[in-house]
């Protein structure tokens, strides 16, 4: 069984004089991550993401409960865990008057990089992040991807076994994005068993989908879920719902003929386009329970001659589920 890198036990953290008056922005929060294992931690503004980050980083002092990091505990040896992080806080904090290749010398200092080793970290770092062309602008001049991109890089310079990334790709373009999620997926890969433990924090839920091994879902203050994206996809009311654009004969009571399929919930109506070919129905048909419904739907559009354009079966909407999960409803 490969070690655990992050270790949460009860971890609870109350804003205020008293241990049980005051905002209890964190209730007894509990889990584990792997190394291997990119855990994107979500939650509605306010849940709790970035004070929970902050005590396991331990620049936060928890009010009760423990958090461990490389077999650490965070409030015992606060700079032992730092020593073995990387952080990249909320807004990226960075000093505006140094130049990006400043600010990482001055970093890989603080870390204990020296020489050559240092030389060697910053390139690295810089390569990954794709600073080159920005190393000797001030950063009070870069853009807000590139910025973000500093931070990312101050993060990963000393090479940790622990990463701590709130909101990562906030105000990057989307190319920029794919190359962040395409640099998490590597360093969690890194080294195999001995490899890295990732959390992010994101509003981004399509990120949970392309970077995320797991999802932890917290909610003022506590866990929801804690899942594989597949299986938090999986709870969807479209898990399994059909998609699709087709131009039936004029007159066709289509609605009606998907409905009486058994296991079809309801049917989404998403309007008509007129094409050359005719009407175009959009429409997501939605199964019950999760059921199995595109074979039944292949069957009726066949029996019926009906012209399709585009048929989509989903997986699922982390939308949809984080909704369900974090409104009070839930």
């Amino acid at each position: 069984m490969p070690e655990t890198l992050v270790r949460l036990d009860a971890l609870t953290k109350r804003y205020g004089s008293s241990r049980t008056a005051g905002i209890l922005a964190v209730d007894h929060i509990s889990f584990e991550v792997a190394p291997g294992e990119v855990l994107g931690f979500l939650g509605p503004n306010g849940a709790g993401k970035s004070t929970t980050m902050k005590m396991v980083t331990g620049y936060l002092p928890p009010t009760s409960g423990t958090a461990h990091v490389c077999g650490l505990d965070v409030t015992r040896d606060p700079i032992g865990v730092k020593e073995r992080v990387g952080y990249l806080p909320e807004g990226s904090p960075l000093y505006a008057e140094m130049t990006p290749l400043q600010f990482l010398r001055f970093v890989a200092d603080v870390r204990g990089l020296k020489g050559a080793a240092a030389k060697a970290a910053i390139d690295s770092a810089v390569a990954r992040t794709h600073l080159e062309g920005v190393l000797h602008q001030t950063i009070d001049t870069l853009s807000k991807g590139f910025k973000r991109r500093v931070g990312l890089a101050q993060a990963i310079v000393h090479t940790p076994r622990v990463l701590i990334l709130d909101e990562p790709t906030d105000g990057l373009d989307p190319n920029q994005k794919h190359e962040v999620r395409q640099l998490i997926r590597a360093m969690a890969r890194e080294g195999g068993e001995a490899g890295k433990a990732i959390i992010l924090s994101t509003h981004i839920l399509e990120e949970v989908e392309a970077v995320c091994t797991r999802a932890v879902i917290i909610a003022k203050g506590r866990i929801v879920a804690d899942e594989r994206p597949a299986a938090l996809m999986a709870r969807s009311r479209y898990h399994n719902a059909v998609s699709l654009a087709l131009c039936p004969p004029a007159g066709t009571m289509i609605f009606d003929e998907l409905r009486k399929i058994p296991g079809v919930r309801e049917v989404e109506d998403h309007g008509t386009d007129q094409t050359k070919d005719g009407v175009q129905v959009r429409c997501t048909v939605i199964p019950k329970k999760g059921s199995l419904i595109a074979p039944e739907i292949s069957h009726l559009i066949k029996a019926r001659s009906w012209q399709v354009d585009t048929m989509r079966v989903e997986s699922g909407r982390l939308d949809d589920v984080f909704r369900d999960l974090t409104t009070d409803k839930a």
